[in-house]
């Protein structure tokens, strides 16, 4: 198995780096870099025979091309987004690039790649609101609230 983490430089996709790593998994780091990467987090594994890092934008589906075709992952963890609802609603415009656009690219180039499995990563916050129940279930409808939320309920339905 070779594994491609989108955001793996991010506080969950370092951890899932690290964790796959220790299970014996080739990884694949595939990270912009912008403000909530960490590479620090991940200077245990840096020099690991398992461990390769790509800096690149999944919106730029040339790069995208060529990291896979030279690793040749066979499957994909999509954890790579623009979060935090307050930075949505001041600038929309990235979370729209990013997160849909992104999205969408890096669906193309795993498909194009024929990648086994696609691990999307979403957001609780496609669900809005906690009711007064405190929860969602698989039945919560899609509701929304913020241009981050919209953007990755868009990214859920693109990768359906």
């Amino acid at each position: 198995m070779k594994l491609l983490v989108t955001g793996g430089a991010g506080f969950i996709g370092s951890s899932v780096v690290r964790t796959a790593i220790a299970r014996g998994i080739k990884v694949i780091n595939l990270d912009k870099l912008t403000y909530a990467a960490c590479l620090d987090n991940l200077a245990s594994v840096a020099d690991s025979p398992l461990y390769h890092f790509e800096q690149a934008d999944i919106c730029d589906a040339g790069a995208l091309c060529d990291i896979f075709a030279r690793h040749a992952p066979t499957h994909v963890m999509h954890l790579a987004a623009e979060s935090h609802v307050d930075r949505s609603i001041d600038g929309p415009d990235a979370f729209m690039q990013t997160n849909i656009i992104g999205t969408f690219q890096l669906l193309q180039a795993a498909r194009t790649a024929g990648v086994a499995r696609f691990h999307h990563v979403s957001t609780d916050e496609v669900f809005g609101t906690l009711g007064a129940t405190g929860q969602f279930t698989e039945t919560t409808p899609y509701d929304p609230r913020s241009p981050y939320a919209a953007s990755k309920a868009a990214s859920d339905h693109l990768v359906r």
